[in-house]
C-alpha cells in the first residue's frame, strides 16, 4: 500500500533537471519535498535560485552532508557524472531503505569497463552498480516498480531507443545500418557557464559536438543491442539547437529483407497502444519539439526514404521532462506504488 505523502529530496536542486524535478514534485498530490540540495548555494531559497518558484514553500537548499537521509523515502539526483556515485553511496548507507531516482549517467552502463572508458574514470560505486536498473519505463517498468536505485536515461537514448528498440526487437531493421542525427535545446547542456551556450554564440546558429564520441551512444548501443540480441554500434551525431528546451532525433534505418515502412509502423504501434505518453504520429504527420514542449509526452512518426529499403524514424520530446525529470516522477511512481501518471498528465505548452 503506497504512503499518503512520500518525502522527497532533490540532490542537486540547482541544476535545471533538479528544478525541473522540483516543478513536477510540486503539483504531485502524493510527494512532500522535504530537502533541497545545491552546495553552491545551501542557505538560499529556491526562489532566489529560480524566481519562478516565488510562490512555492520550499526547503532552504544545504549542503547534501547536512540532510538527514533517514527521513526521506525517496532521492532524485540532478548531479554530475563522476560525483554522483560517491553521494549515492553515502545515502544509501544511511538509509538502506530509501529509493534512488538517479538522472545522471553514472549506472545506466551496465559494463563497469564501458562505463571507464566513455567517462575517463573507474566506477566509484560497483557494489551498488549491479543492482540498478535501466529507467526507460515502457521498456523496464517491472523491475523499476521493484528497485531501490534506477538509472533514468539521457535525453537522446530516451527519444532515440523508444523510436529504435520494438523494430530493432522484432527484427525489421539492419541493426549495422543505423544513422542518429539528433538535436538538443540548450538546457541539455546544463546551467554552468559555458562560452559555446551563451546567447550570441548559439542563439542564431546550430551546430555538431561531440562528433563520434558523444558518451550517450554506448547507452542507445547497449539497449538496441539487449533488443536486437546481437552486438550493435551506430553512428550517433548530436547538435545544439537555439531553443531552451526540447529534443528531436531523427534515425535512418535500413529494412530488414522483405520488411516495409508499414511494418515498422505496425510495430510501434503495437508496442505503444497502451502506453500513457508515447504515441506514434498518424501517417504523413510529422512529429514537432513544440508538439510535446513542457510536457511528458513522446511523438514518434515513421517515413518511408527515397532510397528504396530504407527508412525515417523521427522522434521528439521535452529533454527536462520525459527525457530527464518528467521519467524520474514517472518512475517514483511505479517504485512508491501510485499510478504511473500521476502528476504528469500536462499538456504540451504551445504556443
Amino acid at each position: 500500500m503506497a504512503k499518503q505523502k512520500a518525502k522527497i529530496g532533490v540532490l542537486g536542486a540547482s541544476g535545471y533537471t533538479g528544478a525541473d524535478a522540483v516543478r513536477l514534485a510540486a503539483r504531485h498530490p502524493h510527494i512532500e519535498i522535504a530537502a533541497l540540495t545545491a552546495n553552491t548555494y545551501a542557505g538560499k531559497h529556491m526562489q532566489e535560485v529560480f524566481p519562478h518558484f516565488f510562490m512555492l514553500d520550499l526547503p532552504k537548499l544545504e549542503t547534501w552532508e547536512s540532510v538527514d537521509w533517514t527521513k526521506l523515502d525517496a532521492v532524485f539526483c540532478g548531479l554530475p557524472h563522476g560525483t554522483t556515485q560517491e553521494i549515492i553511496a553515502k545515502v544509501v548507507e544511511a538509509n538502506p531503505k530509501i529509493k534512488i531516482l538517479d538522472m545522471s549517467a553514472d549506472f545506466r552502463l551496465r559494463d563497469m569497463a564501458t562505463y571507464a572508458e566513455w567517462y575517463g574514470h573507474e566506477h566509484r560505486a560497483p557494489h551498488l552498480q549491479g543492482e540498478a536498473v535501466y529507467g526507460l519505463t515502457e521498456f523496464y517498468r517491472d523491475d523499476i516498480a521493484k528497485a531501490r536505485l534506477v538509472a533514468c536515461p539521457g535525453c537522446y537514448p530516451t527519444a532515440t531507443l523508444l523510436a529504435l528498440v520494438p523494430i530493432a526487437k522484432a527484427g525489421l531493421i539492419d541493426t549495422d545500418d543505423i544513422i542518429v542525427d539528433a538535436k538538443s535545446g540548450i538546457t541539455g547542456a546544463g546551467r554552468g557557464l559555458k562560452q559555446n551556450t551563451l546567447f550570441s554564440e548559439s542563439g542564431e546558429g546550430l551546430s555538431p559536438y561531440s562528433i563520434a564520441k558523444h558518451r550517450h551512444a554506448p547507452e542507445i548501443e547497449q539497449e538496441v543491442a539487449a533488443a536486437a540480441g546481437v552486438p550493435v554500434t551506430l553512428n550517433f551525431t548530436p547538435h545544439l539547437i537555439p531553443m531552451s528546451r526540447g529534443e528531436l532525433c531523427t534515425s535512418y534505418v535500413k529494412l530488414a529483407k522483405g520488411k516495409t515502412v508499414d511494418d515498422l509502423r505496425a510495430a510501434l504501434e503495437a508496442a505503444y497502444k497502451d502506453e500513457p505518453f508515447v504515441f506514434v504520429a498518424p501517417k504523413g504527420v510529422v512529429p514537432q519539439t513544440q508538439n510535446v514542449r513542457g510536457s511528458n509526452y513522446v511523438q514518434v512518426g515513421v517515413f518511408a526514404d527515397r532510397i528504396p529499403g530504407r527508412a525515417i524514424v523521427v522522434s521528439t520530446l521535452d529533454n527536462l521532462v520525459k527525457g530527464s525529470a518528467g521519467q524520474a516522477i514517472q518512475n517514483m511512481n511505479l517504485m512508491l506504488g501510485y499510478p504511473e501518471t500521476t502528476g504528469l498528465e500536462q499538456i504540451a505548452l504551445f504556443p
